[in-house]
């Protein structure tokens, strides 16, 4: 193997500040994107679906439970994919290992689920084996060729409101490698972060950065106190970079 060139710490702090200029252009960027993507027209979901779930039968409204937006990832477990019955494909497991807590989601009134065709005692028996928690409901009719998942893996993102549902975004392909924190499935829905940072529409829900955040136990918990705030609030780091 070749390597770089070898360099002092000095010489190696300067290659680093000038990199930096482009990663915060590649920052800057990728907020911009999400704010295009706030903006995005919405369609309204017409058609009835239905999906089998740990509880039994669910619409696409009840996998909701009850918040505003709506992440869903097909994932390819199945008969006739590689690993069946003993693994989903190896590309949706990736994916499923990198959801984070999903607390986090929630506190922005957002819900992450997978789905999938293969039956629920299936899914049920391989996310035990997996460690996975997230919800993961069956596809029992055209969701995923309506969709644009029927062939390939992909995410798509739903709002509503009261018992309307709109897709308001769809990711796919390479696109699904950003995503699987907290803050890649908030930039691709329709109210973003909520952040008072960000460059949204007018009326839509916004607090300020930081003092959402809690541990992923406690949420629901008495307010910080005002110390923590006060801490959050000093310093360059307030906003975003």
């Amino acid at each position: 193997m070749k390597t770089p060139p070898i360099v002092s710490p000095q010489e190696w702090e300067a290659a680093r500040e000038r990199l930096l200029v482009e990663e915060k252009r590649l920052t800057r960027a990728r907020d911009a994107l999400a704010a295009k993507r706030r903006r995005m027209p919405w369609v309204a979901v017409e058609k009835a679906y239905e999906f089998d779930g740990p509880e039994g039968k669910a619409s696409l409204l009840d996998l909701f439970a009850g918040r505003r937006q709506l992440i869903v990832y097909r994932a390819f477990f199945e008969p006739a994919v590689f690993g069946w019955p003993d693994h989903a494909c190896r590309g949706c497991s990736m994916v499923a290992d990198h959801v984070g807590d999903l607390a986090h989601l929630h506190a922005r009134d957002t819900t992450l689920v997978f789905a999938s065709r293969a039956p629920q005692p299936e899914i049920e028996r391989v996310k035990a084996r997996m460690g996975w928690t997230m919800p993961w409901y069956t596809i029992t009719d055209d969701f995923d060729a309506d969709f644009d998942v029927d062939e390939w893996h992909g995410t798509n993102a739903f709002i509503r409101d009261g018992d309307r549902v709109f897709r308001t975004y769809f990711i796919n392909a390479r696109g699904d490698e950003a995503l699987g924190n907290t803050w890649s499935y908030l930039d691709m829905t329709a109210l973003g972060r909520q952040e008072t940072w960000e460059d949204s529409p007018e009326g839509y829900p916004q607090t300020a950065p930081y003092e959402w955040w809690n541990w992923h136990d406690a949420y629901g918990d008495p307010e910080p106190a005002p110390e923590w705030l006060a801490q959050t609030r000093r310093g360059p780091r307030h906003q975003p970079d």
